[in-house]
């Protein structure tokens, strides 16, 4: 799938890629709902149908990911209700063994993420997967979302890496065309970033099902 000769950098996403994405699919599709409907003496499937459209109106954009946008928005302490659910943050099956083949592959491995740093901090602590990480981006320090271009260029601005002997490894089609665009040349997509949900299409990128293919 990739020949390691030709990779010097190891970009790795963290939520659907190294993490299970079913931690952030499950706050943001039941248990938010469910607190908000609550607060605001809601229905939950009412408090649903208000919240969705609000959510789909943020795509790609940093505001998306950002724990604060959403406490002001919707009079809620995002992050408290975060650590409510904090015991379902798991690590995906061979990530972390990836990690140590990358390490001893002697790799810059360096993590992009779109997620909010308080919570990057939370998941950081509970997985412990810190250690194995060269750098470590989040969107919010580097000022635009991963789905945008601004967010390439200004992590180049902040390490070196040459493109062209870069992997990116992510779960976001639309992270992948916006990394393509920039230039970054070896693309990989999870294919099933939430365990409790099916495989997601590909598209015209490489599935990724296994990290345990990479490891050789």
């Amino acid at each position: 799938m990739l020949v390691w000769d030709d990779i010097e950098t190891v970009l790795l996403d963290m939520d659907g890629t190294l993490l299970d994405l079913y931690f952030d699919n499950y706050f943001w599709q039941e248990y938010l709902p469910l607190k908000w409907a609550e607060l605001n003496g809601l229905d939950v499937d009412v408090a649903k149908h208000r919240l969705t459209p609000q959510f789909r109106r943020m795509a790609g954009t940093l505001s998306l990911y950002c724990l604060d946008y959403w406490s002001e928005q919707l009079k809620i302490d995002i992050f408290a209700l975060k650590t409510d659910v904090e015991h379902l943050i798991s690590v995906r099956p061979q990530a972390e063994q990836f990690l140590a083949f990358l390490q001893q592959a002697n790799k810059q491995v360096v993590l992009v993420t779109n997620s909010h740093q308080k919570l990057l901090a939370l998941k950081m602590e509970k997985t412990g997967i810190d250690k194995y990480f060269d750098r470590i981006f989040s969107a919010h320090s580097l000022g635009a979302a991963k789905e945008e271009l601004d967010f390439w260029y200004s992590l180049s601005d902040n390490f070196t890496f040459s493109a062209d002997k870069t992997v990116l490894i992510d779960d976001n089609l639309t992270v992948l065309r916006t990394a393509r665009e920039y230039g970054i040349r070896h693309l990989l997509c999870v294919a099933k970033p939430d365990s409790r949900v099916c495989a997601q299409d590909a598209e015209e990128f490489t599935a990724l099902s296994s990290f345990a293919s990479l490891c050789s």
